[in-house]
């Protein structure tokens, strides 16, 4: 034993003595083989000296220190969905459902560095002062890919939305971020939650069992995730939920077969925290919960969120498990701590400069700012009343969510010293000569209506804006969204009753002045019933600390809106499938039967954009070929604006069930006022290719439409103004 310690020390000082320099252009960890090699090396030389008992206790998401070996504590569990979350003071970024709207992968890459900077400059503080608690980590159980397929999940807010190619090059983006591009070192390491196949509903998500269909399951629910392993996200949490008859936290053949073995991932695997107990608990599919630890670790769980791993002993002793199968498992978490540097001493580490002075400063406010002002979505401006002027003479502000903080912090959050609610961000931008008044007018949910009579004020205004809609503690996780009447989730999607009544009783008092309504909510609020009652409105999400900043900004024009929805917004919920029902078939853009209020990739501007000379360098290409496309875009207005172009593609003789259209390309530009910009586009057999009843992509032989334009295609989307190109091509 001791002959192995001198080894391993010597072996140590050799690797530590290697220095590598941030030379590398990619925009993802990849560090080389020799690198991976010198750690697979360390981990082996670490393993062989640890007990199975002390093995153990490197699997638990608090793993203990082994003094001996020089292995100190180690809490696993951290969270940045928009930010450092549950920690010490960090920039609050908007909500990941407003990251989507943004359609900017390089602005989210951005924001995410900014969080992983802000997440080491804490860790070093915390290392300082000896703290190891939860939440003080490196390893980040976020981002939340799965799809948002139906809007009555509670969690919703924390993805993409709903569209897997969207929420795969937004995920991708936040990833590459959260980890950096050092050739040797993770700045943190990322999470992909939750593998798989995980969207509610949150009252039985412990006991649920998910069927899916092989063409759903790889055309909807896993292609976000094969993005997110391909750009070499360093872990994934598995979910709690079984997949067609088998829990994801130790199925073989969603974790082992498939995400190591045909997609390649490297990293290493967590339970959802729990998740290992409701195996036997919840699932029944085991009997004891010596082989619920048996099952997870052999199906390829290296770290339980829980506490259950410490009868890993017992499991070997029962020979449900063998010493081998732990190593395999304990060897890929300590391989995350060697890319950190934080398993054994380093001198070479590039982050152990950041300080406090990389915590919520300036440019990280800005950043946090700019994120807010791009996601926002202007969903109706009737005769161009947005913007309002500055100097406006009497200004109402009204609604529950004018000065409510909850609806900037939506969950996972951490907290910031300069939250700014839309109330404050709107007094801001008006000039002196304005008079301001706000009343509240009614509370979120409650129908106490005691203050109703302020909605008389919007009669003496000249324009009111009423800030309305939900907050993350009617829409969240099971236990934490504590106004939901289930269990986080929603069993409507309209607004609130009282709200309703509220706006009505403004617009009757305001007769023919301008009513703006601002929607806060991280998911579709159903505004059939309520549009005719507002001139513009803008959808705002949860937007984090400079949300009201961000507001203002848009109303009084000095931004420009150009948010889209990364959502459907239906008409009804009668439009929906039953919400356990996993089947697409009527649900997100691709697969409705229903013309929606307002459709995915939907969002206006003060702008007008004008797309022109769509055309294709081939009418006939032969199965395995690609096509060029080519378009203008041209801004038809004297407003500079930025514009996200959106090119989708509908096979319309497949012998299978296509989508009605699907996204294969996006992106913002930037166009003064009069600008015209040329877009060129190789569309090539991925693209085209659908997935048949098997689950397997294919191209059959006929007829191709290719939609381009500012929003996805339909007949809702013509009659809301947004005229969409098109053009067909024939594949043989």
């Amino acid at each position: 034993m001791r002959q192995n310690k001198l080894k391993f020390l010597l072996f140590f000082l050799i690797i530590a003595l290697i220095s590598f320099e941030s030379n590398s252009t990619e925009i993802d960890y990849n560090p080389s083989s020799e690198v991976i090699n010198s750690f697979h090396k360390i981990a082996d030389s670490i393993i062989s000296l640890l007990t199975i008992e002390q093995k153990a206790s490197q699997m638990l998401s608090t793993s203990r220190s082994i003094p001996e070996h020089g292995i100190e504590m180690y809490n696993w569990w951290n969270e940045a969905l928009h930010g450092v979350a549950r920690s010490a003071k960090a920039t609050v970024f908007p909500q990941a459902i407003a990251m989507g709207a943004t359609f900017d992968p390089d602005l989210i890459r951005n924001t995410a560095d900014a969080i992983s900077t802000e997440a080491r400059a804490m860790y070093n503080i915390f290392n300082k002062k000896g703290m190891r608690l939860e939440y003080t980590g490196l390893t980040f159980w976020s981002p939340n890919i799965n799809i948002f397929r139906d809007p009555r999940w509670g969690r919703g807010h924390e993805t993409y939305g709903e569209d897997p190619y969207l929420t795969g090059k937004i995920g991708k983006a936040f990833v590459n971020g959260l980890q950096g591009n050092h050739p040797k070192y993770l700045k943190v390491a990322a999470g992909a939650k939750h593998f798989a196949v995980h969207s509610g509903p949150e009252a039985i998500r412990h006991s649920f069992n998910v069927k899916v269909s092989p063409q759903d399951l790889n055309e909807t629910y896993l292609p976000a995730f094969k993005e997110l392993i391909e750009a070499n996200v360093e872990i994934v949490m598995c979910a709690y939920n079984r997949l067609n008859d088998e829990p994801c936290c130790g199925s073989k053949s969603l974790l082992n077969d498939l995400l190591r073995e045909n997609w390649g991932f490297k990293g290493h695997i967590v339970s959802d925290c729990g998740a290992i107990n409701d195996i036997k608990s919840n699932h029944n599919f085991t009997i004891s919960d010596e082989e619920s630890v048996a099952y997870a670790i052999r199906g390829g769980v290296d770290l339980n969120c829980g506490s259950l791993y410490n009868l890993i002993p017992k499991a070997i002793e029962k020979g449900y498990l063998t010493e081998k199968d732990l190593d395999k498992s304990l060897k890929r978490l300590l391989m995350t701590r060697l890319k950190l540097g934080i398993l054994t001493k380093v001198n070479d580490n590039p982050y152990v400069g950041l300080n406090e002075s990389h915590i919520n400063n300036k440019d990280h406010i800005k950043l946090a700012k700019e994120v807010a002002s791009k996601s926002i979505v202007l969903l109706k401006n009737k005769n161009n009343i947005l913007p309002l002027s500055k100097n406006i003479n009497r200004l109402f502000i009204t609604g529950p969510n004018a000065a409510n903080v909850n609806t900037l912090l939506a969950n996972y959050n951490g907290l910031s010293p300069n939250i700014v609610t839309p109330l404050e961000g709107i007094t801001t931008k008006v000039s002196n000569g304005t008079i301001i008044r706000f009343n509240q007018g009614l509370d979120l949910i409650s129908d106490n209506n005691r203050m109703d009579w302020s909605a008389s004020l919007a009669g003496s205004s000249d324009v009111t804006v009423a800030v309305m809609g939900i907050s993350a503690l009617i829409e969240g996780e099971e236990g934490a969204a504590i106004s939901s009447d289930a269990n986080g989730d929603r069993n409507t999607i309209s607004l609130p009753k009282n709200q309703i009544e509220y706006l009505k009783k403004l617009r009757k008092s305001a007769g023919d002045k301008p009513i703006v309504l601002v929607i806060k909510s991280g998911s579709a609020i159903d505004l059939s019933e309520i549009s005719k009652y507002a001139d513009a409105i803008i959808y705002a999400w949860y937007l984090g600390e400079q949300g009201g900043n961000a507001i203002a900004d848009v109303i009084f024009g000095d931004v420009n809106p150009s948010g889209k929805l990364p959502i459907t917004i239906p008409e009804s919920l009668f439009h929906l499938p039953e919400y356990s029902d996993y089947n697409m078939d009527n649900r997100t853009y691709k697969f409705t039967n229903h013309k929606p209020m307002y459709p995915f990739g939907f969002g206006l501007s003060y702008s007008s954009f004008d797309y022109s000379d769509l055309s294709l360098k081939k009418n006939k290409i032969d199965i395995g070929s690609s096509i060029e496309l080519n378009f203008e875009v041209f801004n038809n207005s004297n407003i500079p604006g930025e514009e996200v172009v959106q090119v989708y593609i509908n096979d319309v003789e497949a012998s299978f069930r296509t989508p009605n259209s699907s996204l294969i390309f996006f992106k913002r530009i930037y166009l003064g006022s009069g600008e015209k910009k040329k877009i060129n586009l190789v569309i090539d057999d991925n693209m085209m290719a659908s997935y048949n009843e098997k689950g397997v992509k294919e191209i059959e032989p006929g007829n191709f439409k290719i939609f381009v334009g500012g929003s996805s295609p339909g007949e809702r989307t013509k009659e809301l103004g947004k005229m969409i190109k098109e053009v067909s091509f024939t594949v043989q």
